[in-house]
């Protein structure tokens, strides 16, 4: 597996982790066995970033990821989340970029993961009544009593970063990112993020599972998935949507891929550490597979001409989700 460095702090990681939410929430039924099984799998194929977080569940998702690497722990590189509050019994609470919480939810994390340390440690989401400089600042003491190694940010404006990166150095970023959702490379994120030296991590990079060309109707999905409610599964946001992910399953076939293949191909191509995030070891081995797919600069113009920036129909969550991104 080839690797990539985050940041300019030392962060190696392989160029394709894993997104372990879905194991734990969201979509739909889950399989513990299934998804440590998943969790060995990826170990024994070289991926090292682990991506979860205190939101997934909550708790058991990092619960989850604790008892997969369970006498094994040097073998990962653990990522979690923090800012959003759930009491202890798992009740949510709301944002919380408060330094006070900041540190209790990482000592909580802690001892969900089975850990000492975490090797990156995410602000979820930016917390509206608290400056960022307060909020990473609380992170960094953690950095520096040797509970976390790197700092990351999700989900945020230019305006955050460098007001955050100026308080701590910021190893990361992770965003949605893929063929569907290009919006960092004209809002300023992207640019941004190559000025300051910090890591892109693409989070959905197949688009929740469109860009897997598996799906063919909103019906495909369980009552409990949330996907029933993403604005670009629904009405006719979803055949316009399913009309580009034929013509990306076109240009895949030529190229004897699978669509997810060239989906995530496409991702780490432009530079970005891609979480494909999947629950069972046949979709594990088909998105690893991706990191030995070239792609070409005929490829870039076919998928230019039938996934501009721009082209995905509807927003990326509901209302009372879009107003949490570009803290």
């Amino acid at each position: 597996m080839e690797t990539r460095t985050l940041g300019s702090q030392g962060l190696t990681v392989s160029v394709e982790g894993l997104g372990c939410m879905g194991m734990s929430a969201f979509y739909g039924s889950t399989d513990e066995a299934e998804s440590l099984a998943t969790i060995d799998r990826a170990l024994e194929l070289g991926v090292t970033l682990l991506d979860t977080a205190e939101g997934y569940g909550p708790f058991v998702n990092e619960q989850l990821l604790g008892k997969a690497l369970a006498g094994r722990r040097e073998q990962a590189v653990v990522a979690t989340k923090t800012g959003i509050e759930f009491t202890d019994d798992g009740k949510l609470v709301g944002h919380n970029g408060r330094p006070e919480y900041i540190h209790r939810a990482l000592d909580r994390s802690l001892r969900h993961l089975g850990t000492d340390h975490v090797d990156l440690y995410y602000l979820h989401r930016v917390d509206p009544q608290v400056p960022i400089e307060e909020t990473v600042g609380a992170m960094g003491e953690l950095v520096a009593a040797g509970k976390v190694r790197h700092l990351g940010l999700s989900e945020v404006a230019p305006r955050t970063i460098r007001r955050a990166h100026a308080v701590h150095p910021i190893t990361a970023v992770q965003t949605e990112y893929s063929l569907f959702e290009r919006g960092i490379e004209s809002d300023g994120v992207l640019a941004t993020l190559n000025e300051l030296g910090i890591g892109l991590v693409a989070y959905s990079p197949l688009g929740r599972g469109f860009l897997s060309g598996a799906i063919t109707s909103p019906d495909d999905f369980a009552a409990d998935d949330f996907r029933r409610t993403d604005p670009r599964f629904q009405g006719e946001n979803f055949g316009r949507n399913l009309a580009v992910v034929d013509e990306v399953r076109r240009i895949a076939a030529a190229k004897q891929v699978t669509p997810s293949q060239l989906a995530l191909a496409w991702v780490l191509h432009q530079g970005a550490v891609a979480i494909p995030g999947t629950k069972r070891r046949r979709y594990l081995e088909e998105n690893v597979a991706a990191t030995t797919v070239t792609i070409t600069d005929a490829d870039l113009s076919a998928i230019e001409a039938v996934a501009p920036q721009g082209v995905v129909s509807g927003d990326r969550y509901a209302p009372e989700l879009m107003r949490n991104l570009n803290g």
